[in-house]
């Protein structure tokens, strides 16, 4: 093998590899892939969102049937208002609850859909009547902490059989 070819096989071997590390990074920032077909949106409230951000999956039963449009605050009840762009081809019926889920113990958040029972289905545009809000790791420690604090200061109960 020449210089010449050796040096074009290092340039196209360089080249794989910058678009190896584009595609990896439009996977981690959720571009990469789009919704295969058309969509629908539903609304979303809920008091608080977390660490909840937009292009974040929709999920129900594990599978991604959607992702998150558009976050924004409504000014009237300070409730953070989700969108939600779901994939035509699945319809969830009206009494579906909302939750805001982590995947794992400290990874990304997302929402996951648990359909109810009801025979009629969202229509474009509804708001979801049964949300849950994320879970702040901090609120629950802090809650764990004042409990232990509690228990901690309260006299201990007298032994069950002792006399006085």
């Amino acid at each position: 093998m020449g210089k010449r070819s050796i040096e074009t096989l290092v340039g196209l071997f360089v080249l794989l590899g910058l678009l190896g590390l584009v595609f990896l990074a439009l996977q981690a920032a959720n571009l990469g892939s789009g919704s295969s077909g058309s969509t629908y949106t539903v609304q979303a409230r809920f008091d608080n969102i977390g660490g909840l951000k937009a292009r974040a999956p929709v999920r129900t039963a594990g599978v991604t049937v959607g992702r998150i449009q558009s976050i924004a605050l409504d000014p009237k009840t300070f409730q953070g208002v989700v969108t939600l762009a779901i994939e035509e081809r699945y319809r969830f019926p009206k009494d579906t609850a909302a939750k805001i889920l982590t995947a794992g113990l400290l990874g990304d958040q997302y929402i996951g859909l648990e359909p109810g029972g009801d025979d009629n289905n969202l229509a474009p545009g509804e708001t979801l009547a049964q949300t849950q809000s994320a879970v702040v790791l901090e609120n629950l420690i802090g809650q764990f902490l004042t409990t232990r604090a509690a228990d901690a200061g309260a006299p201990a109960a007298p032994a069950s059989g002792a006399s006085k």
